[in-house]
């Protein structure tokens, strides 16, 4: 079952093995901090240009995140947009609302794969969201989900494995391969190990965009 009565919105307690809350295990790929948000390069990158939007405290996942921080949150997604677009391709966002997260912290996954797009034909989803409100109703009245954001729309999906399997396969693994070398799909320590340079390189790109400035560069829309 994933329904529950009631989420409270109020910050987690913090396990005292989470990685996103140990600022030193994460420093070295933060790009930006905000007053609530760090921008991060994924430490096992799918791809170049792989970042990762996190809550500096300790939230379950973008469900139990407040709406006091949905301006700032925003922000940053037009901001990540922006970059991606300027040096990839368009941005695909993934989140996992608890179900299969590896790191039991809220994390917004930001990839360059371009127009990628679901099938709303296919009638996976439960929601097509319209702002984040739809994700915190979803994740108080019926619990873990996960989530996803195409060049056009955002979803959110119910926790079922064979859904999220479907759903990965023609969506984002395949998006990955499209844009990587690689024929199969690589575990974390494979992608810790190969990721160094795409790191490098995606933090390098980062700071000329930021001595560019982001005024200069054309912001997409987002939800």
């Amino acid at each position: 079952m994933h329904s529950r009565n009631a989420v409270s919105f109020d910050t987690d307690p913090v396990p005292t093995n989470c990685p996103f809350c140990q600022e030193t295990t994460i420093q070295a790929n933060v790009l930006k901090e905000t007053a609530a948000f760090r921008v991060v390069a994924d430490y096992a990158p799918l791809l170049e240009g792989h970042l990762l939007i996190i809550p500096k405290e300790h939230f379950a996942c973008y469900g139990a995140v407040p709406s006091t921080l949905d301006t700032e949150l925003l922000a940053l997604k037009q901001e990540v947009q922006a970059f991606l677009t300027h040096y990839y391709a368009p941005t695909f966002f993934w989140e996992h609302g608890v179900f299969r997260q590896t790191v039991f912290h809220a994390h917004l996954h930001c990839f360059p794969l371009g127009e990628l797009r679901y099938n709303p034909t296919s009638q996976l989803h439960a929601v097509t969201v319209q702002t984040q409100d739809d994700l915190r109703t979803w994740y108080a009245t019926q619990g873990h989900y996960f989530y996803l954001h195409d060049s056009q729309q955002p979803y959110i999906f119910p926790p079922q494995p064979t859904v999220y399997q479907q759903v990965a396969q023609e969506t984002l693994r395949a998006g990955v391969a499209a844009r990587n070398n690689y024929a199969t799909w690589r575990n974390s320590q494979q992608r810790r190990e190969d990721g160094k340079p795409l790191i490098a390189s995606t933090i390098e790109k980062w700071h000329t965009f930021q001595q560019q400035g982001v005024s200069n560069v054309e912001k997409p829309g987002s939800r």
